[in-house]
């Protein structure tokens, strides 16, 4: 059995071991967690303070960026440099509505204002004061006079400046605030400036930050600024923070030491200077040493337990697979083969066999690339691949490293040997074409070599980056045959023609590039001597048109997909090959589009044509072509009947998109309160792929499913809040929310106002 076997037990023990060392740090636990506990406790406060800081800078640096925000606002820039006599007071109105809505993104900018130089106004959010003195009778510092108050604030120029914690009345509540300013523009410099923002930061917003020092340890803490001046202050008092500091036992520079039964924690910011102290006293944070002393051994005692538990488990899990591994191993090299001295080694020198027939495997691969790439290129100018994506795979199975998709494909013929076929010529024929594909490979990587008989050499030119069918790519591939040509002939007295054929656009029409190069090699003889012959450069009359069965299946295929682009394509290489490069005769060209009308009159009995209304006009347009006619317009009324087909196919896919689309609407608007509902549901719904459904949605409404989906969820949860009957977690479950944070933050994300915000609004 599985558990009595070596391996298990190996495994078993290894565990063991692993637990006992738990087991004796468990038993020395006890008399090191007064000192652990203490260390922790210290680090925690030292974090819980630095959490604190980052907090309060991370808030003070967003309102410097509100400032810069302002700074950058041109329709307060406008208002800071008109005239005192041009107000406007539309534009006072529409900047208090701008900035109402900094108010709601921080707590910091609860309480801020724009002093204005030129009018002498002060912009709130959602009001303006034409007189700073009215705004005075409302929000005032106690130990500041209202000439005191406008000499300090707008009397002078500002740059991020911040005063103390001091007194202050907001509304007729009394509070303490320190205060922010910035003079507008930022670059202001001369003693007083256009603008001035102020911004109000209460006390209990900062002491919020700092409260669990007082409220869970019952300490204290204290914020101050460089100069001394307090910022925030809870659980103390001034005077014992001045005793504090003029101690010569307290150390400054030190993060946390004990001062008379508390430990101080004490953090200079690097940003501000601002300085952070809290106090905890010693017994609390002791409180918990003696709980861990006494569960300690409980812990230790339920880990063993467990891990032991958890042992047998992996134990077990572990070692299954290699013992499966072992049985396999034995099955394949011999059940009577001896293990030896333990089961690794058994594995090892088998896998080690494994790997070298791997290697070996992979080298005998590699010698037969070669004939890979061969069989490829035999089977690519003989059109044998049906598809594109199965050239592209037999591309990569090949190792090409080529781009075939455009180029020109050609036959090189070696002279001289006609009518000999003795061994000694063959091998002379073997050598001669070795040379010459070596000398072309070395030449130009972009060229694919292939054998085509004893004397011939199939070459395909594949097109160079920017190259592509211009007439730059013919010389190039002209003057490198030329080259190996000459080269051949002084080295070894080689004789060779070449012929290509036109250039090919796709990979599917290498074998037609090819059969034209094969057609031209009839006419090389007739060249003078000249070593290179286009398929261009030849006329030929034919007894015969070009209109394989293939290209009549891929015609159909197209029109039923509705790609008119490539229907016309097609057509346009059907009327180029038989009239640009063919003489075709009068019977020939009857015959041709005669066999073009009969695929059109093929594509009518499909059940979409059928049932359309236009069925007969284009039957009619189809009988109603002249062969007589010149090609030219017979092109273009074959191109306007696959036009009307196309679009006759896009109005019915159409349709059928729409339908779907509106069910899926319906199936939306019903089922928006599932919570369930995602776009997995609805594609099982609509019986379709949820990658179609997702892409069908957005093609034909523009928006993404799931962002519909939010807004009908949103649009009915507004209806509900303006009822003002349920609660907001109610009506979160109503519309398919399981947890009301989620709902609040993707309410305030689609609808711009938080859902207590916005009944608020209705209500008022």
């Amino acid at each position: 059995m599985l558990k009595n076997s070596k391996i298990f037990r190996k495994f078993l023990i290894s565990y063991i071991v692993i637990l006992i060392i738990p087991s004796i740090a468990g038993s020395m636990s006890y008399r090191t967690s007064i000192a652990v506990t203490q260390s922790i406790s210290i680090e925690n406060s030292i974090t819980q303070l630095q959490k604190a800081q980052e907090i309060l800078e991370r808030r003070m640096a967003e309102v410097e960026g509100f400032t810069r925000q302002l700074a950058l606002n041109e329709d307060l820039y406008v208002l800071i440099n008109k005239k005192p006599n041009n107000l406007d007071v539309y534009e006072i109105w529409k900047m208090t509505k701008q900035i109402s809505s900094y108010s709601q993104t921080n707590d910091f900018l609860q309480n801020f204002y724009i002093y204005l130089k030129n009018f002498n106004i002060i912009l709130k959010p959602g009001s303006a004061y034409f007189r700073p003195e009215h705004y005075y009778l409302t929000s005032y510092y106690n130990d500041l006079s209202l000439d005191e108050w406008k000499k300090t604030f707008f009397g002078k120029t500002h740059s991020r400046e911040i005063l103390p914690l001091r007194p202050f009345v907001n509304g007729g509540t009394q509070t303490s605030a320190i205060t922010y300013l910035q003079s507008l523009p930022l670059s202001s410099t001369n003693g007083s400036s256009p603008a001035i923002v102020v911004v109000n930061i209460d006390s209990g917003t900062i002491d919020s930050l700092l409260s669990d020092f007082q409220d869970r340890y019952g300490g204290w803490a204290n914020i101050s600024d460089e100069q001394g001046h307090t910022i925030s202050i809870q659980g103390t008092g001034k005077a014992e923070m001045g005793k504090l500091d003029g101690d010569p036992r307290f150390d400054k520079q030190k993060i946390s030491q004990f001062y008379n039964g508390d430990l101080v924690i004490t953090i200079r910011s690097k940003t501000n200077g601002w300085i952070y102290q809290a106090g905890i006293p010693r017994d609390v944070l002791m409180e918990n040493a003696n709980t861990i002393k006494y569960i300690s051994w409980a812990v230790t005692g339920v880990a063993l337990l467990i891990g032991l538990l958890v042992g047998l488990v992996l134990s077990y899990r572990n070692c299954a697979p290699i013992n499966r591994l072992l049985g396999i191993m034995k099955e394949q090299f011999g059940k009577d083969e001896a293990i030896g001295r333990n089961e690794y080694d058994f594995l090892y020198g088998n896998i080690s066999t494994i790997i070298t027939n791997n290697k070996h495997l992979e080298s005998e691969l590699n010698r037969q690339l070669p004939l890979v790439r061969d069989a490829f290129l035999k089977r690519l100018i003989a059109g044998e691949f049906r598809t594109r994506e199965e050239i592209e795979s037999a591309v990569v199975l090949a190792d090409i490293g080529l781009n075939v998709d455009t180029g020109y494909a050609g036959i090189l013929q070696i002279h001289g040997y006609a009518g000999m076929d003795s061994v000694e010529i063959l091998n002379e024929l073997n050598t001669a074409r070795l040379i010459l594909k070596q000398a072309m490979l070395d030449d130009d990587s972009h060229i694919l070599l292939t054998d085509l008989g004893s004397d011939r050499i199939v070459a395909i030119f594949a097109s160079k980056s920017g190259e592509a069918g211009t007439e730059a790519e013919r010389e190039n591939i002209q003057n490198t045959l030329d080259k190996h040509a000459r080269f051949v002939f002084d080295e070894y007295r080689i004789t060779i023609t070449a012929a290509l054929g036109n250039y090919f656009s796709t990979a599917m029409e290498v074998s037609y590039s090819f059969e034209q190069a094969r057609k031209t090699m009839e006419h090389t003889g007739d060249t003078n001597g000249q070593g290179t012959l286009w398929f261009s450069e030849i006329q030929m009359k034919n007894e015969t048109y070009y209109y394989p069965l293939e290209l009549e299946l891929r015609l159909i295929r197209t029109i039923r997909a509705g790609d008119i682009d490539e229907a016309k394509s097609i057509v346009g290489l059907i009327i180029a090959r038989n009239t640009e490069t063919w003489e075709l005769s009068v019977e020939m060209k009857h015959q041709l589009i005669g066999e073009l009308k009969g695929t059109l009159l093929k594509l009518l009995d499909q059940k979409t044509f059928l049932e359309s209304d236009t069925l007969e006009n284009v039957k009619n347009r189809i009988i109603d072509i002249s062969t007589n006619d010149a090609i030219e317009p017979i092109q273009r009324e074959i191109d306007g009947i696959m036009e009307e087909l196309c679009e006759l196919i896009a109005s019915k896919k159409n349709a059928a998109q729409a339908k779907i689309v509106e069910q899926i609407n319906q199936y939306v608007a019903e089922a928006y309160g599932d919570p369930q509902l995602n776009l997995y549901r609805i594609a099982e719904k609509m019986e379709r792929p949820e990658k179609y459904i997702s892409q069908l949605f957005k093609e034909v409404t523009g928006t993404n499913l799931s962002d519909h989906l939010e807004k009908i969820r949103m649009d009915q949860a507004a209806v509900l809040l303006s009822a003002n009957d349920q609660t907001i977690d109610e009506i979160a479950s109503r519309v398919g929310y399981n947890s009301s944070h989620t709902f609040r933050r993707a309410f305030k994300r689609v609808m711009g106002a938080s859902p207590s915000s916005y009944r608020q609004t209705v209500k008022d």
